[in-house]
């Protein structure tokens, strides 16, 4: 019953992030009342709120109706690196919670949910909607930060001269290995709309000199002369025709020494260590009509889009991610 009734904490949480109570507690405890007036709350309701998600662990009720943020609440500050809001929200939004409410429509067909209920995929909505879009670019540039350095601690980026990130979102990803290699250059490369927010996580990095910012479609063409593309959580957004088309234009614009890095998250047979990487599966079906997929299977991607892979580097990161190294076959 306690994973039956979870969707109870879920919006528990959606709502606290949306009035930023970690944000208004972060200085220290406060009176209940005190908080309804900041957030325009129904204070005995509040209190019920804040009473109920002390009890899963992110407040604690340090004297009669005066709350505090605890431990794992602090996550949800907007300000914190590694922060959860953005994902938060994102995860909760109207638009996320009424495509899970037809999953049976992805389980009868194998069809994204998402698009059977708004007649458009995921990136069309984000392109209707722009503040949909930039919340979940924000989304991502915060699950990005909280993979810190793995990359490149994990990885060797020597004798790479120019790396160009595929669909790389702000850059977040870009400017740790750039910051790490003040040699390389870099390329960003996604949707236009999506690269106009990089500006001010290249300029934070101090890497905003040694990066070109291309808006464009990874289906009809990507740029040029790389001596690696890396794709970050890109190919589990597509079935294996699309993410194989992906991979070809990887293979066709890069040099011909070059290689790919796909950073993914695979699935194991250990189904339970596995489970985080599967709720991801869930997701993918749902609302872009993707899948994770294990080793095996992204090798054979590797292999129709003419690449081999060469190695399978762990990140040691608590996200269990992987990064694929592959070559031209």
């Amino acid at each position: 019953m306690r994973l039956v009734s979870g969707f109870r904490v879920s919006q528990a949480i959606y709502v606290a992030a949306r009035f930023g109570l970690a944000d208004l507690l972060k200085d220290g405890p406060r009176e209940i009342d005190d908080l309804a007036r900041a957030t325009e709350t129904h204070a005995p309701a509040l209190y019920r709120l804040l009473r109920f998600l002390s009890g899963v662990g992110l407040f604690s009720e340090v004297a009669p109706r005066r709350f505090a943020l605890a431990s794992m609440g602090v996550a949800l500050q907007s300000d914190v690196p590694g922060s959860v809001r953005a994902q938060t929200l994102n995860l909760l939004s109207e638009h996320h919670w009424v495509s899970w409410g037809d999953l049976m429509h992805s389980v009868r067909t194998g069809e994204a949910a998402f698009h059977h209920v708004y007649a458009m995929s995921t990136f069309e909505y984000f392109e209707k909607h722009p503040e949909a879009g930039a919340l979940f670019n924000q989304a991502m540039t915060g699950n990005t930060a909280g993979a810190g350095t793995s990359i490149v601690d994990a990885y060797d980026f020597s004798g790479i001269e120019r790396v160009v990130d595929v669909a790389g979102g702000h850059g977040h990803m870009l400017a740790t290995v750039l910051r790490a290699n003040p040699s390389m250059r870099g390329v960003l490369f996604d949707m236009p709309s999506v690269v106009t927010g990089a500006a001010p996580v290249l300029a934070a990095a101090g890497v905003t000199d040694r990066c070109d910012v291309v808006g464009g479609d990874f289906f009809a063409a990507i740029p040029e002369d790389g001596d690696a593309y890396i794709l970050r959580q890109i190919l589990h957004d597509w079935y294996d025709a699309d993410a194989v088309r992906i991979l070809e234009r990887c293979r066709a614009a890069m040099k011909q020494s070059g290689r790919v890095l796909v950073v993914e998250r695979a699935i194991s047979n250990d189904y339970r260590r596995s489970l985080p990487v599967l709720h991801l599966d869930m997701e993918m079906l749902v609302t872009v009509g993707g899948i994770q997929r294990t080793d095996d299977e992204y090798r054979a991607l590797f292999a129709d889009a003419g690449l081999r892979l060469t190695r399978i580097v762990p990140l040691n990161d608590p996200a269990q991610y992987a990064l694929y190294e592959a070559v031209p076959a």
